[in-house]
Order: C-alpha cells, then structure tokens, then sequence
C-alpha cells in the first residue's frame, strides 16, 4: 500500500558487518506497511512505510553513513557549515529525538550536538519549551530529518520545531515559528495534496534569502503541496549506487518520487521549461534509495537501528548542502540551482509513471521534472 506524500521507507534489514551500524533484530515483516494511519481532511502526510529486503536486494550493500553520502556528493562537511542553523519542522514530539540523534552522531564520529551545548534545541509550534504529544509514527520521519542534517552539515546548529499535530494550520505555525527563530535553512519532509486556496499559504514560505527545502513526495508522478509553493526547492529522489567513472557513484531517477505541474502555482521567473505553464517540480534531488538505503537510529517506535529512503532523507540532505554553501542571503527563493546548473551530477535515465511531456516524469540530459536539474557535485549549485 502506498500513501501520497513525502514518505519514509524503512528497509527492516541487518546491516553488514563494517564502519555501519548493527542491524535491527530480526523480526517477521509484512511486504509493506504503512506506518502511520491514512491523513484526515486538512492535515499533511506522515507516510512512513516498512519494506524489508527480498531477494536479489538482500545482498545489497549496508546502509549509507555520512561518509558515503558526503563522498557521493563532493561535500566539504569536515571544514564548512559553521554559523548556520538548519530547521526541521514536524509534527508531534519525538521524546528521544536528542538521544536517539546523540547515538547517531557518536556511532559515525561526527562530533556531538546537544542541547547542553547549544547546537541543538527543541520548542513546540509557539517556540516554548513545552512538546506536543508525542507520536511514535511521527517520531521516525524526526530520527531521519535530524540525522540526515547531521550527516551532512555535522557543524551546523540543528533547532527542531515540533507542531501541535499533523494539520496544515499546525505545520504552517511550527514553519513560522523557525523563521522568527533565526533559521538560517528549513527543511521539510512532509506534504498534501494540492488545494485551491493554497496560494493564501504561500506567505508562509515567502522568505528570500531562506532556502526552504520541501521532499517533492514518494508515491510518484503528482503534484504536491508545499512543494508545488513557488518559494521553496522542491527535492526529488534518486537511487544512488557505488560504482561508475571517475566519481565513483552513479544515479538514476527513483520511480517513486514525485514530480509534476502544479494546478495553481504561478511559474516563478527562473524556470523555462516550455511543457508546463505554472510550477514544475521539481528543482534538484538526492538519494531516496530504498536500497540499501541510509542508516537511521530511532528508538521510541523501531528500538535501533533501521535502514531509511524515501525523499524524506533527500529533503533534509539538500538543507544541508545549502547550509554547506554558506550562500543563503544570496538566494532568491529556489532559483540558485538553475543559474548554477553545471553544479549538479545530471541524472539521465529513470522515470516516476507516465505523462506529457515525458520530461515531466522522466528524467533526460539537462531539466526534468523528477530530478530537477540533478543531485550536488559539491555546493557551487547552492
């Protein structure tokens, strides 16, 4: 069963033995589960889902650590990132974000981001100390946006907001409440449906000189909200692997992200594909591989370690290399990417369903719909 929305897949797998980290218990898995329950009318998706490895695909790879991701994209995450502040917005407390984070961190050697140190810290949707309820569904998507940053931008500040529930309304506070904040980047990975009065919640992202990263989503072609927001960077998902040329990596489109044209979204300046006449998405990408996947550490709904895709991790990995970038008061909105386009590894091949034009849900040499115009080689792109 798939859910429209920006997902998480956990990939219910043991590690293999190496610089990764344990394996989860073994555990008799269904083929898919949708973790969290079905959204009601006006809230956003939460969309994790349980997929275990079968097959040929068990004798994949162990999940990506920072090292592979930081590799894969040419990042300097050792010597930049210092001075920036990247939000996660969510729904509902994790009450281990912090711990569960802390072992992530140590387990890779990235150095530790605690609350007692300043680099992290935690508020509800009006900035108070207080948390929401928590919520074991929403604490996975919190365990993969926190450590997705830090794998990334390990010397960057992490603030996590936490909203009141899954509404909209809640979501759009909880966005705000980071930019009074003092975010200097926001990521999120969580999405609706588009909806006619959209446009009246555009101010909410309506920052430039903040880069606002929205997971494009993961139940394939089709426009969502607030990726479809011509103000954000809507990320797609890649399926990375080792291997190929020079780099080392090589990519193909994921069949699962989303991409498409929006119904309502005026056509900001700096897009001119010809095939849609409002906002397309999406702009840029990165690994949403649900195998092997990335290694993620949750405790308050898994108990360990998982292996996580999904443009759940791709959304916060792309936070972190505007953070990297160090260039945020430069930024108009999304519009860096497409002055910057030889910045990106451009990913030719793969599609996410069938549409017209094709390049809407397949991906061809250059712009299209669901890598935007490819996944980073370095931080010049941002």
């Amino acid at each position: 069963m798939r859910w429209r929305g920006a997902s998480i897949a956990l990939l219910v797998a043991s590690a293999a033995a190496g610089s990764g980290p344990p394996g989860p218990a073994a555990a008799a898995v269904p083929t898919s589960v949708a973790i969290c329950p079905a959204p009601g009318p006006g809230q956003v998706h939460c969309m994790a889902e349980l997929a275990p490895l079968f097959g040929a695909e068990a004798g994949a790879s162990q999940a990506y650590t920072p090292a592979d991701l930081q590799s894969a994209y040419g990042l300097p995450s050792a010597s930049a990132g210092t001075g920036s502040r990247i939000a996660v917005v969510d729904a509902f407390d994790d009450p281990n974000a912090e711990s569960d984070m802390g072992v992530y961190r140590s387990h890779f050697g990235l150095t530790a981001c605690t609350t007692a140190d300043g680099c992290f810290s935690k508020v509800n949707q009006s900035g108070g100390p207080a948390p929401p309820a928590p919520n074991k569904h929403w604490s996975v998507e919190i365990s993969i946006d926190l450590q997705m940053v830090s794998a990334v931008c390990p010397n960057c500040r992490i603030l996590l907001v936490e909203a009141n529930s899954a509404r909209l309304d809640d979501m759009l506070a909880a966005e705000s409440e980071a930019v009074a904040l003092g975010a200097t980047e926001i990521s999120n990975s969580w999405d609706r449906g588009e909806f006619a009065g959209e446009l009246a919640d555009d101010s909410v992202f309506d920052h430039p000189g903040l880069p606002i990263t929205v997971a494009a989503g993961d139940a394939g072609y089709g426009a969502l909200y607030p990726a479809a927001s011509q103000y954000v960077t809507a990320v797609g998902g890649t399926i990375l692997r080792r291997g190929g040329g020079s780099r080392g990596w090589m990519e193909t489109a994921w069949n699962r992200t989303g991409s498409g044209c929006s119904a309502f979204e005026p056509k900001p300046s700096w897009q001119e594909d010809s095939g849609c006449s409002r906002r397309t998405i999406g702009d840029v990408s990165a690994d949403a591989s649900l195998s092997p996947g990335v290694a993620v550490y949750d405790t308050y709904e898994f108990g360990g370690w998982q292996h996580a895709g999904g443009t759940s991790v791709a959304a916060p990995i792309i936070a972190g290399v505007y953070a990297l970038a160090g260039n945020a008061t430069a930024t108009l909105y999304g519009s860096y990417p497409y002055t910057h386009s030889n910045s990106f590894w451009d990913i030719t091949s793969g599609s996410n369903g069938s549409c017209s034009p094709p390049y809407l849900c397949q991906a061809q040499p250059g712009y299209d719909g669901p890598t935007g115009w490819g996944t980073p080689a370095g931080t010049g792109g941002f």
